[in-house]
């Protein structure tokens, strides 16, 4: 089997052009933004519309050469030191820095058949979407993600940032009378066209796929890509946003891992409650599939089998402090309420601040990240400020503040 050692702090990036440039290979999960260090990406999770397909980053590495809180070197794999490659997987950088990593690889596509599709109901974006991830591999597409966006045409919240390719237009005469929401929904999917695969074969089978779906007709976008370009669609953005300022902005982020059960509620009570003027950025909103990740992992993820990865991408261009510290304050009230509402979820990227916080973040895996960390970084040098584990000489008690 084929496989690149890359080091940790090499980007996603290098490591996609340097495959499919030198070798015609490719890794088969990515993140959205290619511009991030691998080891920083298996240290999280790592996740795209490839990952209930082909699972998450951390569910796609051999092995791992890890420096830990000790200072030992350490090759570790799912059959060599396994419990350190897996505590490091999802880890937060409190067990050691990766500092190599064994990336499987496959042969690259060649081209890629990209497709958006509208909604204007979130219960019917929502059945399509789960139907899509849940189908066999012989039947499914190779990328599924999407994102909700306002009903209207401002340039960064509403339908403008819809149409695929450069230049289409949204026509709003085509959304349904009866759906008046404040959001719209927009499916993204594609599939891979590999060498050995005749074009016909490839629309016949995305268009098969398409027609089962319940989108609003005629809103429909579709290009054919390199894969190369595909991957490297955010960059794009990113050179927009550089060049108005925002990429510099505060940008609070919020990710979170819902699951399928309570999704039409989170969708209702914050999308279309707390957010219905959006976010100035993307409302990412799309579903994973719980199998795909290995449990070993330090990841912690939601009860459900099906969860959606809500990935809210502010940014406050202009704004000073006081309007940044405001969206992280409802970045706070949003989880606050997943939580009083009872819903099974997490925080991806999580940021807490006491023990309670954190043992409840990671549930059943609490015990066994503590033990982890009493075994590999006992003095708690790593990455102290996650707020996990306050460093101490002689302990590795956690952070009672």
């Amino acid at each position: 089997a084929a496989f690149a050692d890359v080091p940790g702090g090499a980007l996603w990036e290098e490591v996609l052009h340097w495959a499919v440039s030198n070798h015609g290979l490719a890794p088969a999960s990515w993140t959205d933004y290619l511009r991030l260090t691998v080891g920083g990406t298996l240290s999280n999770g790592g996740v795209s519309g490839q990952s209930f397909r082909y699972g998450p980053q951390v569910s796609n590495v051999a092995e791992l050469e890890v420096v830990t809180g000790e200072g030992e070197c350490r090759v570790c794999s799912p059959s060599a030191h396994a419990d350190l490659f897996f505590a490091v997987l999802g880890g937060l950088g409190q067990f050691g820095v990766i500092t190599r990593a064994r990336i499987p690889l496959s042969p690259a596509p060649q081209t890629v058949k990209w497709a958006r599709v509208v909604y204007a109901s979130f219960a019917e974006y929502a059945a399509d979407a789960e139907w899509l991830v849940t189908r066999p591999a012989e039947s499914a597409f190779d990328y599924v993600e999407g994102f909700a966006f306002v009903r209207s045409d401002d340039p960064v919240n509403g339908w403008p940032s819809v149409p695929i390719p450069a230049g289409a237009r949204f026509d709003p005469s085509l959304l349904p009378a009866g759906e008046s929401g404040p959001l719209l929904y927009c499916l993204e999917v594609a599939l891979y066209q590999h060498q050995h695969q005749q074009p016909d074969d490839v629309d016949e089978r995305m268009g098969e796929m398409m027609r089962r779906l319940k989108y609003v007709r005629g809103l429909e976008y579709a290009a054919d890509v390199g894969y190369v370009e595909f991957l490297s669609r955010v960059n794009r953005v990113e050179e927009e946003a550089r060049r108005s300022g925002s990429w510099a902005a505060p940008h609070p982020w919020l990710n979170l891992f819902v699951s399928a059960r309570d999704i039409a509620d989170f969708d209702r009570a914050v999308l279309k409650g707390m957010l219905a003027d959006g976010v100035d950025g993307p409302m990412l909103i799309y579903p994973m599939i719980k199998s795909k990740w290995d449990p070993n992992t330090s990841v912690a993820l939601p009860e459900g089998e099906v969860f959606y990865l809500v990935a809210l991408l502010r940014f406050c261009p202009g704004g000073g402090a006081a309007a940044a510290e405001e969206l992280v304050a409802q970045n706070g009230a949003i989880v606050d309420a997943c939580r009083s509402s009872g819903y099974d979820f997490k925080t991806y990227f999580p940021h807490y601040r006491t023990e309670a916080d954190w043992a409840r973040h990671f549930g059943a895996k609490w015990a066994r990240f503590v033990d982890r960390k009493a075994r590999y970084d006992p003095l708690a040098i790593l990455a102290p400020g996650q707020k996990i584990f306050a460093r101490t000489p002689s302990s590795s008690r956690t952070d009672r503040s």
